[in-house]
């Protein structure tokens, strides 16, 4: 028996990665067949925009478990840009290359490069509970584009233990370190506890 989990998102790639990590907790992902049309995340805060999200779909499916997450790249030299910007950071119909050019123009001159993606997850029980899991990856900027796996910000995300950037992993590496791995996993071993219950909180 698996625990089936609504995830509050659009993002067939983040999905993927989200369907991957969780497997190994007997938990199964179900994208909503609704087609919904999610709040803007305008939130000030990961935590803000996650929280939001989970909490509308969480109407639409009121008997089931909700999860979401916001997550973003944070460069403290830019004073945490992109941060809650990361995905609309070259502008609202921004795409990964836009974004990603926009970032190494404010970089050009910039000699600390030190960054982190941060990753904040929501779980909505239907008692209208939650709780909250972050991870984070530490790595630094590149100042040009490595690997063509991942998406985002990864083709100039690099990790320094390893010299290479989070675009030249492979799936399986990635969701093994990622800042999205971290906070699912601590979400997954929580859920855990609820596979043998017939009653959630």
């Amino acid at each position: 028996m698996k625990l089936k989990v609504y995830f509050a998102s659009k993002n067939k790639n983040k999905a993927k990665e989200i369907k991957n990590i969780l497997s190994e907790y007997n938990i199964e992902i179900c994208i909503p067949e609704k087609d919904l049309k999610f709040p803007p995340e305008d939130a000030d805060t990961f935590k803000g925009n996650a929280l939001n999200k989970a909490v509308f779909l969480s109407k639409f499916y009121p008997d089931d478990i909700v999860i979401a997450d916001d997550s973003g790249l944070v460069v403290p030299a830019l004073n945490g840009l992109p941060g809650v910007y990361s995905a609309r950071f070259a502008g609202e119909k921004s795409s990964d290359s836009r974004n990603i050019k926009k970032l190494l123009k404010y970089m050009k001159d910039v000699k600390n490069r030190k960054a982190y993606f941060i990753c904040v997850a929501v779980v909505v029980f239907p008692s209208g509970e939650n709780k909250i899991f972050e991870g984070r990856l530490l790595g630094e900027i590149t100042e040009k584009e490595r690997g063509n796996n991942g998406f985002g910000y990864d083709p100039v995300f690099e990790i320094p233990e390893i010299r290479k950037t989070a675009a030249e992993l492979s799936e399986e590496e990635k969701n093994r370190i990622s800042h999205r791995g971290k906070a699912f996993r601590k979400s997954g071993k929580y859920l855990l506890q609820f596979l043998d219950k017939s009653t959630l909180l």
